[in-house]
């Protein structure tokens, strides 16, 4: 059952938020053990919010679709008298605010059912925590979710909650989504407050939402999207409706391919669904339009520059006690600090430069079509991968689709689109202009309805 689905189950009194949020309890409690996603779970509170919920209901007061749906929280998001972790033991504390979101999704009727497991300080791929213990796939449990938002990922693939947030800074929704099986969406930079939410990279950062379909993640978006002034990175851009129509077309619409970039070298799986995504696209009348893309790979290196330097001011007072990180944390983080200044300051000037030549990509094309990841789910502590007889780390690899998008904070969806032969998820990724989050969708919805999805976990 999709968030949606289960908005129309409450006003049709066909089940309540109260019976909704003790099945997902229920299935927290049984599913949890072997997938470690939740950190903390809000029994008591959440059922208080359910049967609030319900009460409202009753009596015809609607805040919309979320109102009684059990969601939950990567675990960087503050929630007033709530233990935020960062996955860390350099930021465990109690919050005595929300995050700007959470006040959004309460203000909504959302039932907030817990925080969700995360790589260390959202900054790795893995999820594998340290302190916590790792995330593990639901489609498979001696592989990864992907990170950071791991938790996030696999509690929505396993049908625990029916939505939750994480944050994105070099591909941490997109990449668990597409490990998992899910719907991830990174919102255009400055969409989406970060108030309250523990930072990594002040200017690649962004929030967004995974559900289990991609109309769903627009019912997210038009509850949490809104300029926020505490937020310097918020951009005031007029709200829209982000849920797609029944029935939305993508007759017409110029979808751009690039065969040197998004489709080389891919995993013989992951090539053959997407390449099968892209016919569907084309059946539905899509123009599919070959494109050449400015220097990737410099954007690719600008975003681990910038990201090394801008964690490295996050966290530079905590690593006097450098015990407290795990190894792989640490080191990215002593990394940071040796990185000239100059380095971080040229980097944004390409960047500036990078963003100014993709401009002239959307004056040819509407959208961009590609894998999300050019692998399935690595297994549980593997560090390489092997794609086309050549060897690569687990972490470049998987974020070789996705960093790009943080440095040009353009708005990209992962949506599933197959399996592999081994029953794992194969994660498309839609990109658009600035602001064109509501056409992104659309072109998701479009395909998701005419099938190019998989089945729910059911594993």
């Amino acid at each position: 059952m999709t968030l949606l689905e289960a908005a129309r189950g409450l006003r049709e009194r066909r089940f309540s938020s109260i019976e909704l949020t003790r099945s997902a309890l229920a299935a927290i409690d049984r599913l949890n053990p072997t997938l470690n996603a939740f950190l903390t779970v809000l029994g008591p509170d959440a059922e208080a919010r359910a049967a609030e919920a319900d009460r409202e209901l009753a009596a015809g007061k609607d805040r919309g679709p979320l109102q009684g749906i059990p969601i939950a929280l990567k675990d960087l998001f503050h929630m007033r008298g709530v233990r935020t972790t960062g996955g860390s033991k350099v930021c465990d504390c109690v919050a005595e605010a929300n995050a700007a979101v959470v006040d959004r999704l309460e203000a909504a009727g959302a039932v907030i059912l817990g925080k969700l497991n995360l790589h260390e300080l959202a900054y790795g791929i893995t999820s594998d925590n340290p302190h916590f213990g790792p995330v593990r796939n639901p489609w498979n449990p001696e592989h990864m979710a992907g990170g950071s938002s791991g938790g996030s990922g696999a509690a929505v693939a396993r049908d625990m909650i029916f939505a939750a947030l994480g944050t994105d800074t070099g591909g941490s929704i997109r990449v668990p989504a597409a490990f998992c099986g899910t719907v991830g969406l990174k919102p255009t930079f400055g969409l989406v407050s970060r108030f309250g939410v523990l930072p990594l990279g002040y200017s690649l950062d962004h929030v967004g939402p995974f559900t289990r379909a991609v109309r769903d993640a627009g019912a997210v978006m038009n509850v949490i999207a809104g300029f926020d002034s505490r937020d310097a990175g918020s951009v005031a851009h007029p709200v829209e409706n982000y849920v797609p129509e029944a029935g939305c077309s993508i007759e017409g619409l110029r979808v751009g391919v690039s065969e040197e970039f998004f489709l080389a070298r891919l995993d013989e799986d992951v090539e053959r669904a997407v390449r099968s995504a892209l016919d569907r696209a084309a059946d539905l009348g899509a123009l599919i339009r070959p494109v050449r893309l400015p220097d990737m790979e410099a954007i690719n290196v600008v975003g681990q520059v910038v990201l090394l330097a801008e964690a490295a001011a996050v966290y530079e007072r905590d690593l006097e006690y450098p015990e407290h990180f795990g190894a792989d944390v640490r080191a990215l983080l002593e990394q940071g600090l040796l990185l000239p200044a100059a380095d971080y300051i040229q980097g944004q000037r390409l960047r500036r430069k990078l963003q100014n030549d993709f401009h002239g990509i959307w004056r040819e094309v509407d959208c961009l079509i590609g894998p999300t990841a050019p692998i399935p789910a690595p297994a549980l502590k593997q560090r390489t991968v092997r794609i086309q007889d050549q060897e690569e780390e687990v972490r470049r690899a998987a974020t070789r689709f996705t960093r790009i998008l943080n440095v040009l904070g353009l708005p990209a969806l992962s949506m599933p689109c197959g399996l592999s032969k081994t029953g794992l998820p194969v994660g498309l990724q839609i990109v658009g202009p600035p602001f064109a989050d509501a056409l992104v969708l659309r072109v998701g919805a479009a395909l998701e309805d005419a099938g190019v999805t998989i089945p729910s976990c059911g594993c």
